[in-house]
């Protein structure tokens, strides 16, 4: 989109946006400063760099935001410093009053466009405000378990090595540490030029592509020998060499974590993905969210409109929920007909989980009873008093849930003793098969992993999808999930200690740390599932 299609008409001498030259940083999402996430939540406009910032971008803009992808022009070929100068000033001046972000890979002031485009900006009288990002030259090295500097280290040189002036000379001292940004071959040339230069051949070098990602690989040579590895590499790349290299070896800690580079599926709507995915990202792991199910209004609103007649009036002593999906289809329904949390005033309210139970205290409700062990319908039982005519003065409980929920819950409280009035909250529908390439990857073993929430989502998973892989680790919440899955005829790996997402999350962390561990100790290379398959496959093709 050009930056001039749907600004608003600038009246005359009105001053132009102002322009943040913001760092995005080497990578990781969560390397981003709070002062660049605000002045993304600011901008009317943002202005990116050649590397995917999707992540970062959805997180932290507007929705009205006018996002710009200035790499290259229309006919492909890269913009100059001065072409993205340009962008960047018509861009604010067709935004009167307003916030344009230039968005720069790592830092704005190390080998990017800063003092061209600023200049630029001061020139046409723009104001001009510059938030500084995580450097890739020393975020890179830090996640490969290298630091820059140590006792024996004198100095840091840093090259951009696609620069035709780059002195090699100053790296040449064995107690230097050198980065190196470039390509593959621009890679290749500085290790020559830093050999012409004097710098031992025995000098170790790390070699970091995708670093600060979960496809981050490090790989580690002597100088001698380090041109030859580069060449398979993907960019962006990031060369360090010195004193400190050798510290790796017992400094790695990110490509070391529990899942590191798994690829993890989710069947999950992705509104309540969200928890999963940033602990599977702890742990290492990448997810991608295949909605299983969409949830959707009741057919007919008569119970609802009844049971929230009953909330009002005193028809009920509790109220149980047992999910996230039925507080919200309660608040929205509370919403339209103009109620809020107060209409629970002596109301006592359970909660089938921890989420649950945030979801609850987010609306200003806070549960009385969120079951001390399993997370389930069986746990919500085990704590739940029974009704005692001297103690309770109304014996009904009120659950709002899914059209498709199981009895056990009713059953259960009738045998305590209470009244039960359930209402369809909301209906949970099959989503639509996923994209024939996801489809394919499920069956082929491309996902290392699958985690199963509900026995829901195994039965829509399997119906839209296919069976997962044999070589694909399952990981179930709970036993009942479990026992779905080893129906439609998958093995469980993973079972969670306790029914909740982390407890989920944990346990498969645990379960990839001890694969690890196992082939350690065979002196085997760590592999995740989808390579032991392709490795297998390969071995059996020969």
């Amino acid at each position: 989109m050009s930056p001039t299609d749907s600004a608003p008409s600038r009246t005359p001498n009105a001053p132009a946006a102002a322009v943040a030259f913001v760092g995005a940083g080497p990578g990781d999402p969560g390397l981003l400063t709070l002062a660049a996430a605000d002045a993304l939540e600011r901008a009317d406009v943002i202005i990116t760099d050649q590397l995917d910032r999707a992540d970062i971008i959805r997180c932290h803009v507007r929705p009205d935001t006018t996002i710009i992808e200035a790499s290259h022009g229309s006919h492909g070929v890269p913009l100059t410093h001065a072409s993205r100068a340009k962008l960047v000033l018509q861009s604010a001046q067709a935004h009167p009053g307003g916030l344009v972000v230039r968005l720069m890979d790592g830092d704005p002031s190390i080998f990017n466009g800063l003092a061209e485009e600023a200049t630029a900006c001061r020139k046409a009288g723009i104001a001009v405000d510059i938030i500084p990002g995580v450097s890739a030259a020393s975020a890179v090295p830090a996640y490969a378990g290298i630091p820059l500097t140590a006792p024996t280290t004198t100095g840091i040189h840093v090259i951009a090595a696609g620069d035709p002036g780059c002195d090699f000379t100053a790296g040449a001292g064995a107690s230097t540490t050198v980065v190196i940004f470039g390509d593959a071959a621009e890679l290749g040339r500085a290790f020559a030029s830093l050999l012409e230069a004097g710098r031992d051949p025995e000098t170790v070098v790390a070699v970091t592509e995708h670093g600060t990602t979960t496809r981050q690989r490090t790989h580690t040579v002597r100088l001698a020998q380090a041109a030859k590895i580069v060449g398979g590499l993907e960019f962006p790349t990031l060369a360090v060499l010195g004193p400190t290299v050798e510290l790796r070896d017992r400094l790695s800690w990110f490509e070391n974590k529990p899942l590191f580079g798994w690829r993890v599926l989710i069947p999950r709507t992705k509104d309540q993905a969200g928890p999963a995915i940033s602990l599977l990202a702890r742990h290492g792991a990448t997810a991608e969210v295949v909605p299983t199910i969409s949830v959707e209004p009741p057919r007919t609103p008569h119970q609802m409109e009844r049971a929230i007649k009953g909330l009002v009036t005193g028809r009920y002593e509790w109220v149980g929920f047992t999910s996230v999906n039925a507080v919200k289809a309660v608040r929205e329904r509370f919403e339209e007909v103009g109620l809020d949390a107060r209409a629970f005033a002596g109301l006592k309210v359970a909660a089938v989980g921890g989420v649950t139970a945030d979801a609850l205290r987010a609306w200003g409700i806070q549960p009385d009873l969120v079951p001390s062990g399993e997370q389930s319908a069986r746990g919500m039982l085990e704590d739940w008093p029974p009704y005692d005519p001297d103690l309770d003065p109304i014996d009904r409980v009120f659950l709002p849930r899914a059209d498709i929920a199981t009895d056990t819950l009713v059953a259960g409280l009738r045998d305590l003793g209470w009244e039960v009035e359930d209402a369809t909250a909301y209906r949970t529908v099959r989503a639509a098969p996923p994209a024939p390439e996801i489809r394919e990857a499920i069956k082929a073993g491309d996902f290392d992993a699958v985690v199963f929430t509900s026995s829901s989502t195994v039965r829509n998973l399997v119906g839209i999808a296919g069976k997962p892989h044999a070589s694909t680790v399952v990981a179930c919440i709970g036993p009942a999930t479990a026992k779905t899955a080893e129906e439609h005829g998958l093995r469980v790996d993973v079972l969670a200690p306790e029914a909740s997402v982390p407890s989920l999350i944990d346990a498969l962390a645990e379960f990839g740390q001890a694969r690890a561990a196992e082939a350690h100790a065979h002196g085997e290379a760590v592999r995740r599932p989808s390579e032991r398959r392709r490795a297998a496959g390969r071995r059996r093709a020969r």
